[in-house]
């Protein structure tokens, strides 16, 4: 799955650039939440009717054949099909990917997730790794389009293997009152503090995300305009993005979820954010922009995504596969999307103000993002610690 979506991160960028340019990527993170509501309508529906193994296996074939029909538009020129393709990336591989998270959450012991969630994520970097670097290596050669191929083609062996991870694994199944509600359980925020935590938790991160994102490939453009050359180097910056992020997964987040509580391990992250957002401002390159950037997204990968899952492990079924989708799906393109067209109406009224608005903002809001998130996890993690104390 993580290989394949290297093929169509890098292309995908590399294609919506190449037609549309910089200024005109938040409309595609726009899109990107809007097929992400879409997806997540569609996922609320198959869940109640055929249940959560067969939904995933559904959703990754549909996801295979979409991307075959959008390679097809862009070969024939459809410029369109430039934002579709960016768009429907940002949506579907988080709807899968959570999907993977709901059934480890539901199979794993907490202890067994400190121990196992760092190598889980590990072996998803293994993935993204070849895919990096295969980008890298054969953009030049073979041109940016056929890599799309290679995603829809790497959707087939990965629903092969979710299917046999339910079937050695089991399907988790609701309690008795959570059969039948075809909705994505929103009603849940309402009752449980908790939700609504780890929610805005994920929107302060995706924020940040989307700054460092479009700070990045803003600098990728003004640097590298040449469009296969740019593939590559994205390939290149990812590889070597996942082979961090690999390290961190195998080695270091398996040490700290055991040895270092949770209450030091989440307000670290933010405040080493806000030290490369400093960076950023200071000195604005390429390298400033992808270092702050890739250690983001490092982090994000392995120990805030191992650590960020336990928090979802005492809770309910609907919790950890209906309101999940709805904070780690919809929360992470909804809070890109929203921070993207703010930043694009703010580009838009900049007027004389300049680098301040298109660059220096950029690692402004991901520093006041980052103390904010500092702030809201402190206290998740003090109510998760309550939580666990009622069993």
């Amino acid at each position: 799955m993580l290989c394949g979506y290297e093929f169509i991160r890098s292309s995908s960028s590399s294609i919506y650039l190449d037609v549309y340019g910089k200024d005109k990527l938040p409309y595609a993170m726009l899109g990107g939440a809007t097929f992400t509501i879409i997806f997540l309508y569609i996922y609320g529906w198959l869940i109640t009717l055929i249940g959560a193994r067969r939904t995933l296996l559904v959703t990754s074939l549909f996801s295979s054949v979409v991307i075959v029909f959008i390679y097809f538009a862009v070969k024939s020129g459809i410029s369109i099909s430039a934002w579709f393709l960016y768009s429907f990336r940002e949506a579907y591989v988080v709807i899968i990917i959570e999907q993977y998270w709901s059934l480890i959450n539901s199979t794993l012991r907490e202890d067994q997730a400190k121990k196992f969630n760092g190598p889980i994520t590990g072996v998803g970097s293994i993935g993204a790794i070849i895919g990096g670097f295969t980008v890298g290596f054969a953009a030049q050669k073979i041109h940016t389009e056929p890599l799309l191929l290679l995603t829809a083609l790497s959707l087939l062996p990965a629903a092969l293997c979710s299917e046999l991870a339910y079937r050695f694994g089991g399907e988790p199944a609701p309690s008795t009152e959570e059969k039948g509600r075809k909705s994505l359980a929103i009603s849940l925020f309402k009752d449980s503090s908790y939700l609504r935590r780890i929610a805005l938790l994920i929107f302060l991160t995706q924020i940040i995300s989307t700054v460092l994102d479009l700070r990045f490939s803003g600098l990728v453009q003004d640097f590298l305009p040449i469009k296969d050359e740019r593939t590559a180097y994205l390939g290149m910056f990812y590889g070597r993005l996942n082979l961090i992020a690999g390290i961190l997964q195998f080695v270091v987040t398996p040490i700290l979820l055991y040895f270092v509580s949770f209450r030091f391990i989440h307000p670290s992250i933010p405040i080493i954010h806000v030290a490369t957002a400093v960076i950023l401002f200071i000195k604005p390159n390429l390298f400033t922009g992808g270092l702050a950037y890739l250690v983001f997204k490092a982090f994000d990968y392995s120990i805030f995504r191992a650590s960020k899952e336990i928090f979802y492990m005492p809770l309910s079924f609907d919790s950890r596969y209906r309101a999940k989708e709805v904070i780690d799906a919809f929360g992470y393109r909804a809070s890109k999307g929203i921070s993207a067209g703010l930043t694009s109406f703010a580009t838009m009224i900049s007027g004389f103000f300049g680098y301040m608005v298109s660059g220096g903002a950029y690692p402004i809001t991901a520093a006041i993002g980052a103390v904010i998130w500092l702030l809201t996890v402190t206290g998740l993690v003090k109510q998760h610690d309550r939580i666990l104390k009622q069993y």
